[in-house]
């Protein structure tokens, strides 16, 4: 009984993600062209671009099944020059995460030892898809310990790690971005009085800065490819964020962005007001149940 619990726990999602049983709970819409459009419109357009930012509601069950299908067919589409980059690993536990993409090591040391999130099933056929098709997956995110160091004592601090602590970063000191990241933050946060200083932005650009950091170093390395890089809706959208630190680090990258709502207005959303956020928004059905 036990083993046949275990099965389940791990042929499901596969089972969810095989057939496009979601297929009526998510409208795609390209701003360019100002009309909904497929999935293979997405992957056509990355022929001109580097970057795919999809900016993602974290617990949205149909934007994970849209991920994994992004990521497949853009493995397809573009063989032996694809890339994932993910927020949810982040960059010392990059080896761990090679060892398993390798066939190394187990699935269960796997997910201890590179402290994969508690959602970690929703990523799961992502990082399958890619161990079985020998695909790169670049652990973009900075370690929580420092992105925490950074939310008590500011960037200023980070400069007293040694050698090893700073080569898990960009370089420092940290680019902190103003202007419309920081109004739009602040909007998040609920003001400035709910800051209680700058340590709190400057943890979240160092957030970005680590993942733009990830990605621009593989690019450096990896001349062609095409990369998916996974993150949270606000790292991305408008090109702000973790977009706007990668073309500090690469200003020749091209990059396309997705933002996803789970929208109630889902039936009739207002393109025009979410077209500001991406280059493709996807709006998906709020009655599809979350994933946590």
């Amino acid at each position: 009984m036990k083993l046949s619990i275990v099965f389940l726990f791990f042929i499901l999602p596969y089972c969810a993600f095989s057939q496009d049983s979601l297929s009526n709970h998510y409208k795609i819409y390209n701003v360019a062209k100002q009309k909904t459009v497929s999935l293979d419109d997405i992957t056509d357009e990355m022929l001109n671009a580097d970057v795919l930012f999809f900016g993602e509601q974290h617990n949205d069950s149909t934007g994970h099944f849209l991920e994994y299908n992004v990521f497949k067919k853009l493995s397809q589409r573009y063989p032996d020059k694809i890339a994932l980059s993910m927020e949810m690993f982040e960059t010392d536990c990059q080896n761990v995460l090679n060892e398993y993409l390798d066939g190394l090591i187990r699935e269960k040391n796997f997910i201890t030892e590179a402290r994969a999130w508690h959602n970690y099933k929703d990523y799961r056929p992502l990082i399958e898809w890619a161990k079985t098709n020998k695909i790169p997956v670049v652990a973009a995110n900075a370690p929580n310990r420092y992105v925490n160091m950074t939310n008590r004592m500011g960037l200023q601090s980070l400069e007293h790690l040694n050698a090893i602590g700073k080569s898990y970063l960009p370089p420092l000191p940290v680019d902190t971005a103003t202007g419309p990241y920081y109004d739009n933050f602040l909007q998040i946060m609920g003001g400035h009085a709910a800051l209680g200083g700058m340590q709190m932005y400057q943890a979240q650009n160092l957030w970005d800065a680590t993942m733009a950091w990830s990605i621009a170093r593989f690019i450096k390395s990896h001349k062609g490819y095409k990369i998916l890089q996974l993150n949270g809706s606000f790292h991305s959208e408008e090109k702000l964020g973790t977009a706007a630190q990668l073309k500090q680090y690469a200003p020749k990258v091209r990059i396309l962005n997705i933002a996803t709502f789970n929208d109630e207005n889902f039936d009739n959303p207002d393109w025009k007001k979410l077209s500001k956020n991406g280059d493709f928004i996807i709006v998906t059905d709020p009655k599809v149940p979350k994933t946590f």
